[in-house]
């Protein structure tokens, strides 16, 4: 397997590879898609990918996302989401009326993958802004969306919540949208308990969430729902996204991946000063904002994330990191193997 993350966190860049293909007996994990050879092989651990360096994931946890795009659709309300869904391992891809070129915000050109003619199912459809007209007033595109019954989430950004009000998705439920289009979605579908100043909205099975930019955060909120908050906290630091608040939301649904985030052990006693392999010595530090332990190497933070008694793995690979304590319960050091040596807490 190839320790990456862990060795960059204490300043090394040691590789173990021992990475092997699945047998067929124990959990398969693959290569999240990109486009290269290394997308058909199946590994029976995990860890990263030795070939493009993407962390592995369960096959089983894969989703298959279509993205809707109708001409004029804004940038980053798709663009931001499609970052978080395709570094979590998921496979998206794209669906217009026609397979015709379109513009995003007549700048950017997309040949959509599909049309509505010959879309394959997907688990997840997704919904934009930027000129959303041309696509909840267009009654083919319409008639689609509500034939997509073996769909098990559908997911909105910014004006694209319109598409699934028209629908008839979102009948009976809370919902949110972009802030000059409150009103009109509230006026236009009675029917729905439209909510303002909120960054998304989760009914359990239909999430909505405010305009462009806030679609990130209802991106990385469904990682959270289904990988674990983990998985969704690694893939923002993995998109630099340093200002996303966990849970700044309003989730419905039974399904919270945040009930348990600050219900691990006390973080501060953590703190400190760390040997590690080849007389290497790294700091510990916590940051109380989003209640995270951050190793910090040559002066910047990797974070380390809490997964059950004292065990954490790292930022990347998610590989484990024991911490081991004494006899007065105060934390003495570490072992990045279950068994392996022990690395001591200095101070």
């Amino acid at each position: 397997m190839v320790r990456l993350c862990f060795w960059i966190l204490m300043g090394t860049m040691i590789q173990t590879s021992l990475l092997g293909q699945s047998t067929g007996d124990s959990p398969a994990y693959v290569c999240p898609p990109c486009g290269s050879a290394c997308d058909a092989l199946v590994f029976d651990k995990p860890g990263t990918c030795p070939h493009c360096n993407m962390i592995l994931v369960k096959k089983n946890q894969i989703k298959k996302i279509a993205f809707y795009l109708q001409d004029g659709v804004e940038v980053l309300d798709f663009a931001g989401p499609m970052e978080v869904f395709s570094y979590a391992g998921y496979e998206v891809f794209t669906v217009s009326k026609t397979k015709d070129p379109i513009k995003s915000q007549g700048v950017l050109k997309v040949i959509p993958d599909y049309s509505i003619d010959d879309a394959p199912k997907a688990d997840i459809l997704a919904f934009f802004g930027g000129n959303a007209g041309r696509a909840y007033q267009d009654s083919a595109v319409i008639d689609w969306i509500k034939g997509q019954t073996e769909v098990k989430y559908h997911f909105s950004v910014c004006t694209g919540a319109f598409m699934l009000a028209e629908a008839g998705i979102l009948d009976g439920m809370k919902a949110t949208t972009f802030h000059n289009s409150l009103n009109s979605l509230e006026q236009n579908y009675p029917q729905i308990e439209v909510l303002r100043e909120v960054r998304f909205v989760d009914n359990g099975k239909v999430i909505t969430t405010a305009g462009i930019s806030a679609g990130i955060d209802g991106a990385l909120h469904l990682v959270a729902k289904f990988q674990g908050l983990n998985a969704a906290r690694r893939t923002a630091f993995y998109m630099e996204y340093d200002n996303w608040v966990p849970g700044d939301g309003l989730v419905l649904s039974g399904d919270n991946p945040y009930d348990v985030a600050f219900s691990g052990p006390e973080l501060a006693g953590f703190v400190g000063s760390y040997s590690h392999k080849g007389d290497g010595v790294f700091e510990l530090t916590l940051n109380p904002t989003d209640q995270t332990l951050y190793a910090k190497i040559r002066g910047v933070n990797y974070p380390i994330f809490h997964e059950y008694g004292d065990v954490f793995t790292d930022v990347e690979g998610g590989e484990p990191i024991y911490f081991q304590r004494g006899t007065d319960g105060a934390i003495t050091g570490y072992k990045v193997e279950a068994e392996g040596e022990v690395f001591e807490k200095l101070k």
